[in-house]
């Protein structure tokens, strides 16, 4: 090794960190966070039952630093913090509504600065960037890094229908304070699916990362509560999306937009003229997804359910 080789590394790393805003981030992604912050933000978002000694490990950081740091984010409103289900010794970091659209926000933007600096590149050249990433990951980091777990949409199997409604009704009430009203409507729904879907009109998805259940949705008959015999035999013209489910730890890996383009495109091979759908305002994520799938607003109304006062909220997808 010589001073000369030292000093290209040092080279190296500082066109880089420039290159890619390290050291203003903030500014770089028009965001009120740091590098570090966002990169907290960033592992709480994309692990599985995160836990602050996890986060130190991982990271190489002080742990007094992040004690701070997850404090400002507690009173930010973008974590929780409580026992770990593992060892009641160590804190569960799990992120809130408002936590989980900052982290999405911030992934987004990320990416869309790696695609930008990627777009100057020709394809070639492209190729040469990230063989060379590879390399120095490979070299430095000892081994690669791991590849992402495969996401999967099947049909529903026995037992999945149940996992539904307890999901449901355990993340709302932990989530949005939603008490035991809302658990009697999922079964509700669930029972009607069961017992009156048409696989020709009706369809569930299950999403799985990994091989385990992380998110669910269905796609109805808007009425499938209806008998045959009362609908008269009319072909239904609207279907409605219904209980849409992600897990947090499955979060902005793109779990919620398949299960959401899943009905879409469903409810277009079916023949259905339309696509709605009823939620409520303080579901922020999820609104962003129907917004993204083409979905409008089309009215909203304060109502009094499951415990809370909301705001109820009709969306549609002309097909």
């Amino acid at each position: 090794m010589t001073g000369r080789e030292v000093q290209q590394v040092r080279s190296f790393n500082r066109f880089y960190t420039n290159l890619i805003g390290a050291l203003d981030y903030g500014r770089h992604l028009y965001t009120p966070y740091t590098l570090t912050e966002a990169r907290v933000l960033y592992e709480i978002s994309h692990g599985h039952r995160v836990d602050a000694a996890d986060l130190r490990s991982s990271l190489s950081l002080d742990a007094g630093y992040l004690s701070r740091l997850l404090t400002r984010f507690e009173e930010g409103g973008l974590i929780t913090r409580g026992p770990s289900e593992r060892d009641g010794r160590r804190q569960r970091i799990t992120l809130t509504e408002h936590g989980r659209a900052t982290a999405d926000l911030l992934e987004e933007r990320s990416r869309d600065s790696a695609g930008t600096l990627l777009r100057r590149l020709p394809g070639p050249d492209r190729s040469r960037l990230l063989e060379s990433m590879t390399a120095i990951r490979e070299l430095l980091g000892g081994t690669p890094e791991h590849p992402a777990p495969v996401l999967r949409l099947r049909d529903p199997e026995p037992g999945d229908l149940g996992w539904m409604v307890q999901r449901n009704a355990a993340l709302y009430a932990r989530e949005y304070g939603f008490d035991l009203s809302y658990e009697a409507l999922v079964a509700r729904i669930v029972a009607e699916y069961a017992e009156r879907h048409d696989p020709l009109w009706d369809r569930t998805w299950i999403a799985e990362l990994g091989g385990e259940r992380v998110g669910a949705v269905m796609c109805v008959r808007d009425g499938i509560e209806a008998l045959p015999q009362e609908t008269g035999g009319t072909p239904p013209s609207t279907a409605r999306l219904r209980l849409l489910l992600v897990e947090p730890e499955a979060r902005g890996r793109g779990v919620g937009q398949a299960l959401v383009s899943a009905c879409v495109g469903f409810a277009r091979e079916a023949g259905y003229r339309e696509l709605v759908l009823w939620t409520n305002s303080v579901l922020s994520a999820a609104r962003i997804l129907y917004e993204r799938a083409g979905f409008e607003l089309t009215a909203e109304k304060p109502h009094h359910s499951f415990g809370r006062e909301l705001v109820g909220q009709d969306w549609r997808l002309p097909l």
